[in-house]
């Protein structure tokens, strides 16, 4: 195996990464110092370290995507018998899968899901800033000011909002839908910003956490997260 499809495999950094962090002679295999892009590795045999740190592959932690669809609770089980995320993870799914964040009840789009609780716990961390994306089709058409408002930060109830991404996706006259990007996790926050300038959401999806997009996943439907999207997501998060 190469060893910057290793590094990228063992979550350190996207491939591209893996080969900057070689070329500037901070991984070694062994005990030497690898700066040949052609270099191969053993996992099995070779011990390989970034920083003077063990890189190892370790037991596989899983990492998907979800297309949640409306109805579903982000809980794996539910005390008042509502349908859970967790019904919609494939029987032959890796084992210990469960969801980074929450997507309220009605809100669609995407979810990860993962069983490594240091990754999701840094993707969640608000001091890692990860971009949220948000479609939201919204009653009226929010005007030139109400974005820019949206986009500065405005006042809810528990506090000013960070400086947001927001555009002008469509709009038909009595309804319109506003991409909205974030790096706050607060409560209901897309549907509450857009309430406070007088456009109440009537569909919310999610369609990227960080490097992670949608893109066409049918709804109800997962995927495994291929490993050049999982080593972004590390970076994405420090």
């Amino acid at each position: 195996m190469r060893l910057q499809r290793f590094l990228a495999r063992a979550g350190v950094a996207s491939r591209r990464g893996s080969e900057d962090l070689m070329t500037a002679g901070r991984v070694c295999v062994n005990g030497a110092v690898v700066r040949e892009l052609g270099a191969k590795v053993d996992p099995a045999a070779d011990r390989v370290e970034v920083d003077g740190r063990p890189v190892t592959l370790g037991a596989a932690a899983a990492y998907y995507a979800l297309n949640k669809p409306a109805g579903y609770v982000t809980t794996m089980s539910d005390p008042q018998g509502r349908p859970t995320v967790a019904s919609l993870i494939p029987a032959d799914a890796p084992a210990g899968l469960f969801p980074v964040g929450r997507l309220d009840r009605d809100t669609t789009g995407l979810l990860l899901l993962t069983s490594d609780g240091e990754l999701a716990h840094r993707l969640l961390h608000p001091r890692h800033h990860v971009w949220k994306v948000y479609r939201a089709v919204v009653d009226g058409e929010p005007s030139a000011g109400d974005l820019r408002a949206l986009s500065e930060g405005i006042a809810l109830d528990d506090g000013p909002t960070a400086p947001a991404r927001v555009s002008l996706a469509w709009s038909e006259g009595r309804r319109a839908e506003v991409e909205i990007a974030l790096r706050e996790g607060r409560k209901r926050q897309v549907k509450r910003m857009l309430s406070a300038v007088g456009h109440p959401v009537t569909a919310l999806r999610r369609i990227a956490f960080g490097p992670v997009e949608l893109g066409a996943l049918a709804e109800g439907s997962t995927r495994a997260l291929t490993a050049e999207e999982v080593a972004a997501l590390r970076e994405a998060c420090g």
